[in-house]
């Protein structure tokens, strides 16, 4: 089943420097167990392939049910240089859940209406 990563997580995000974050939140143990093998460092990376210029490190918050992405040299400088004129790095979070991921269909029952 092919959905938008939004309609089974939720995320934040924000920045430091040049570089931002992105947080994606999942209200379940299925779910971000299927996360933690779905969406790795090199998804998120092409993802954003247009706006990160270095790596994406990723760090799992098991206690959180959560992924975190840094996106390094994201923000075009930071301050006003930002490419997609987004300098604090907000509008990443809301991005990533517009991602097309597939999922088993035994995790239909926790998508989000």
């Amino acid at each position: 089943m092919i959905l938008k990563l939004g309609a089974i997580a939720c995320s934040r995000s924000g920045d430091k420097g040049k570089n931002s974050n992105v947080g994606i939140i999942f209200d379940n143990i299925d779910t971000y167990n299927w996360a933690k093998k779905n969406i790795t460092s090199s998804r998120v990376e092409d993802f954003f392939k247009d706006i990160v210029k270095g790596d994406v490190i990723r760090f799992e918050l098991d206690n959180l049910l959560s992924l975190n992405f840094i996106l390094e040299d994201s923000l075009g400088g930071g301050g006003s240089d930002s490419l997609i004129n987004d300098a604090q790095g907000k509008t990443y979070g809301q991005a990533i859940l517009l991602m097309e991921v597939e999922i088993p269909l035994e995790l239909r029952k926790y998508i989000n209406d």
